[in-house]
């Protein structure tokens, strides 16, 4: 399978591999952000994503890349202006071109998220498999891209 970008040759070490990989990628999703802080933004979120931290949450998140609260991170997620369907497009589309096995399977799953309390979106008491009883959940659909062992997160959608 060729090399998904141009920059990128065999005899770099696969942290060179990623970073050039992560940078060439950045300028290809660029476009779907208003303003280039937001941009800058998101791929420092995407990387606190993938870090080690144990828990993904906001503060974990921010904590991981730098930051001491979470406060330079939120306005990405609920006020800057990007196209969050583009982007999601754009990244689908790369993984099929270059990750992706014609022998991959469509796998449709729901999935219960159990939940304490009611605060967070779509939470009630309603039927969760994962528990196998009517218990205080959200529910997520996924559609995801299956190959080798290896998984690609196509879309995912949340309904109480």
């Amino acid at each position: 399978m060729p090399l998904p970008f141009s920059s990128v040759n065999v005899s770099s070490s696969p942290e060179e591999a990623w970073t050039r990989a992560f940078k060439e990628l950045s300028s290809q999703i660029r476009h779907y952000f208003a303003r280039r802080e937001t941009h800058q933004r998101a791929l420092t979120y995407v990387q606190g994503l993938m870090s080690s931290a144990e828990r993904k949450n906001g503060w974990q998140v921010a904590e991981e890349v730098g930051e001491v609260t979470p406060y330079a991170i939120q306005p990405l997620l609920d006020r800057a202006k990007w196209d969050c369907d583009g982007v999601r497009d754009a990244l689908r589309t790369y993984i099929w071109e270059t990750l992706a096995d014609p022998n991959a399977v469509l796998v449709i799953d729901e999935t219960g998220f159990l939940k304490r309390g009611d605060k967070s979106v779509g939470v009630q008491r309603q039927y969760s498999g994962t528990a196998g009883r009517i218990e205080n959940c959200q529910i997520g659909v996924f559609l995801d891209d299956k190959w080798n062992l290896k998984n690609c997160h196509l879309s995912a959608n949340m309904w109480n």
